[in-house]
């Protein structure tokens, strides 16, 4: 009976061995995004990168003005809405892979445009700073305002994100639970809009303006993470809901 037991361990062993090695994959690709994210955070404070150095011309459009001096966090949320299309196009699903690849490509392509054109910010700052401002000039509390300005973003900024999410690796035919998912993911994002909006507020620094100190991109980096997890974690809990 003893050796029965022991062979019996050593056929559970390597399968165990996989298991973890599945779960490790599977928290990897979860938290994929926030690492990229963070990974450019860390990039922008090991260069230093800031107004004050040296800035191609063809990037001034990108380092200087309003937005991004107001809003700086948000260059960050754009890496993070790129690593999300990436990990959707990648993970296991419906779609065939010139249709992820295709898809994949045009949503980094309308993020980045969504977000950085004409200049840094693109529509999706002008049009949740155009809303906020609206609503405060019509005499709405400024809680209200600022929070109407970041629903408008997340809303904007989530869109692209789901289109594209969808076109590029999600069952085409509409159903309840899916849009059920996709007001979550809404609300996810206009948390992570308003932690984004108050990153001045809550003591990080001047960046771009001159380079970023470490104190402030540890700050920096603990407001990204909380702002992206809620989203990070509603995205993993519906690739593992069979049928969403």
């Amino acid at each position: 009976m003893a050796a029965h037991a022991n062979a019996a361990r050593d056929r559970a062993d390597p399968g165990d061995g996989t298991s973890g090695g599945r779960v490790g994959g599977l928290l990897l690709a979860a938290v994929g995004p926030i690492l990229a994210m963070l990974a450019a955070l860390a990039l922008v404070a090991v260069t230093g990168l800031s107004q004050r150095g040296f800035v191609p011309e063809a990037l001034e459009p990108w380092i200087f003005g309003y937005f991004i001096g107001r809003y700086p966090l948000f260059a960050f949320a754009l890496v993070y809405g790129l690593g999300h299309l990436a990990r959707v196009a990648a993970e296991p699903g419906p779609a065939s892979v010139p249709r992820r690849v295709l898809f994949g490509l045009a949503g980094a392509a309308a993020l980045l445009a969504a977000g950085l054109y004409p200049t840094f910010g693109g529509l999706i700052l002008r049009a949740a700073f155009a809303t906020g401002g609206m609503a405060f000039l019509t005499h709405q509390p400024l809680w209200l305002a600022f929070g109407l300005g970041a629903a408008v973003g997340a809303l904007l900024f989530g869109g692209v994100l789901g289109l594209f999410a969808v076109a590029a690796n999600r069952p085409l035919r509409p159903r309840l639970r899916r849009i059920g998912f996709g007001a979550l993911a809404f609300l996810a994002l206009w948390f992570g809009a308003i932690l984004i909006g108050l990153a001045g507020d809550l003591g990080v620094g001047p960046w771009p303006r001159r380079a970023m100190r470490p104190e402030e991109a540890a700050l920096a980096a603990g407001l990204l993470i909380a702002a992206a997890l809620p989203h990070t974690a509603l995205a993993t809990l519906r690739r593992h809901r069979r049928g969403v």
